[in-house]
């Protein structure tokens, strides 16, 4: 397993989308993401900050992906 990148929320809802994710609703500066097959996730969009190890796992783990899947979302980019 690969080291986890370190990305802002807005980036990381940015690689959601191209992995086929929609942002169905926004709650202040939280997204709720759901993927056509039924996985759905929050991702925090604070103004700039970094997203934690532990909720990008959490998150990731949401979404059934790996690291290794996040970063070859981000390397597509």
């Amino acid at each position: 397993m690969s080291r986890s990148p370190r990305v802002t929320g807005s980036e990381l809802i940015a690689v959601l989308t191209k992995g086929g994710f929609l942002d169905v609703r926004i709650r202040g500066s939280h997204h709720f993401l759901r993927h056509k097959d039924g996985r759905t996730t929050v991702v925090p969009a604070h103004s700039g900050e970094t997203i934690g190890p532990g909720l990008l796992h959490k998150i990731l783990h949401d979404c059934q992906l790996s690291v290794d899947d996040l970063l070859k979302l981000l390397n597509a980019r």
